[in-house]
Parts: structure tokens; C-alpha cells; sequence
């Protein structure tokens, strides 16, 4: 089998993908909870359904790049790119920068 496309054992992902799922999740909770103290923060359903779709894209991406046998840099720049995208998306979404 090709080095490069074998996976990881499933014990050398529990704790990170554990990590990786759960913030995005927090990162998803915490405009539900400013909802409820502030009316600055006025979220529809549309909004949460838009950021947990390109969350979810974020964490599929990441799970592909950490999941693979890369080498640390391709590793690193695959992140890199993914998070970029995510910012530059989620940027133009909420203020309209491009």
C-alpha cells in the first residue's frame, strides 16, 4: 500500500478529532448564547444553517489533511489554505468585504 494514502490508526485520532469537532461546535454555540444576552447578536436560522454547513466543510477538510499520511508541511500548508478560505468566506458573509 502507498504510504502516502494509508491512514492513522483510529487511537492516534480520538483526542484531536475530539478537539477539532468539539471547538468548531463551541464556535457554532457561542452566537446562540450572545443571542440571549444582547440584541446586537440577531441570528436567524439561515445564519446558523450557512455557518455550520462552511464549519463542517472546515472540520471535513481538516479531518482529510490529518487523516492522510502527508508530510507535515503539505499537512500544514492544506490548513493554512483551508482556514483562509473559511475566513475569506465567512468574511464576505457577515460584512460584505468583496
Amino acid at each position: 500500500m502507498n504510504q502516502h494514502l494509508s491512514f492513522y490508526p483510529a487511537w492516534r485520532q480520538s483526542r484531536w478529532r475530539a478537539a477539532l469537532w468539539g471547538s468548531l461546535a463551541l464556535i457554532l454555540i457561542v452566537p446562540l448564547m450572545a443571542m440571549q444576552f444582547t440584541t446586537e447578536v440577531a441570528w436567524g436560522s439561515e445564519d446558523f444553517l450557512f455557518a455550520a454547513i462552511l464549519l463542517g466543510a472546515l472540520g471535513l477538510a481538516m479531518e482529510i489533511l490529518f487523516r492522510l499520511r502527508l508530510s507535515p508541511w503539505v499537512r500544514a500548508a492544506g490548513a493554512a489554505l483551508a482556514l483562509f478560505a473559511f475566513l475569506l468566506i465567512w468574511a464576505d458573509a457577515a460584512v460584505g468585504v468583496f
